[in-house]
């Protein structure tokens, strides 16, 4: 199973080279809430983000965006956390919310279609997620302009989903849109390249074309090692990518030692549990069972050989 990356963020965060060290957590708790997303460890994250929504809806303005914008942040965090029934409840909420305020709202409600496309994706329910994509990205363009990088972050995540519809030509070409401007805009080495690099890679190998997309792969994980350090679960996925490449390309022990490496990522930040982890182990254990075929014909082969010139 390969695993494209529908955007899901609130907004644009910058991404530092590395992993902060512990002691270097920002002192404000919505900053150390995203600080802890960042890292990949969303427990902490949501339980701060938790804290303040209920700070905010003690102290609640009914013309705010705060609280429609921390649920939204909850939303991402327990979708990562594969808590879907939740996500879907809270981004609902915030949508309910974001609609009543007046004309500051168009970002967050955006933002909020964009995730909940997102996680029908994440759910596997590419046909629902289309529709709520492609309106993330028609409220977002009108409001921004269609060179604004949000946007491009929108049919990345439209993209995504289009991806693995088998709508590849117009998936393919939203990437490359995504890919122009966030080079464009963040530089070569950015965290968003890293995303749509590991998506688009994900396009090529579907069509067939291995050779772009183990580049792709390469130049995506040497991107996010260098961003997020090297036990995040988003440089776990790209590494599950290639590996699942390289089982096709036949290369069956690289396949094996990058399917073992992402498997330890996830098992630390997500729990055995969590579907990523369940679904690289099946990868793994798909390809054992292509390993073990594999040396049993060349066993057979062999013995074929050796008794025909006895």
């Amino acid at each position: 199973m390969i695993f494209p990356l529908a955007r899901k963020r609130r907004g644009r965060t910058r991404l530092r080279p590395g992993v902060r060290e512990p002691n270097h957590l920002p002192r404000n708790p919505s900053d150390r809430a995203e600080e802890y997303r960042r890292r990949g460890l969303y427990q902490k994250a949501g339980q701060i983000l938790l804290r303040l929504l209920s700070r905010a809806e003690t102290a609640h303005n009914p013309h705010d965006l705060e609280i429609p914008s921390l649920l939204n942040r909850l939303g991402i965090v327990y979708k990562h956390l594969a808590r879907y029934k939740e996500a879907e409840r809270v981004y609902r909420r915030a949508l309910v919310l974001a609609r009543k305020l007046p004309d500051a709202a168009p970002g967050v409600i955006a933002s909020l279609y964009h995730n909940l496309g997102g996680l029908e994706h994440a759910r596997g329910r590419y046909s629902r997620g289309e529709p709520l994509a492609r309106h993330a990205v028609r409220i977002r363009e009108k409001a921004l302009g269609p060179d604004h990088p949000m946007v491009a972050a929108d049919r990345a995540a439209l993209a995504a989903i289009l991806d693995r519809r088998g709508k590849y030509p117009e998936a393919e070409r939203l990437y490359r849109r995504a890919l122009d401007c966030f080079r464009r805009v963040y530089g070569p080495r950015d965290y968003e390249v890293a995303v749509v690099l590991n998506n688009l890679g994900a396009v090529r190998a579907a069509q067939g074309d291995f050779a772009a997309a183990q580049r792709m792969y390469r130049r995506a994980i040497a991107i996010k090692e260098k961003v997020l350090g090297p036990n995040h679960p988003e440089l776990a996925t790209t590494l599950n990518n290639l590996a699942v490449l390289q089982g096709k390309q036949g290369k069956h022990q690289q396949a094996e030692r990058t399917f073992l490496r992402a498997a330890a990522i996830f098992e630390k930040t997500l729990g055995r549990a969590h579907p990523s982890y369940l679904a690289c182990r099946a990868n793994h254990a798909g390809l054992v069972r292509t390993m073990k075929s594999t040396r049993k014909v060349a066993a057979s082969t062999s013995r074929r050989r050796s008794r025909k010139h006895s």
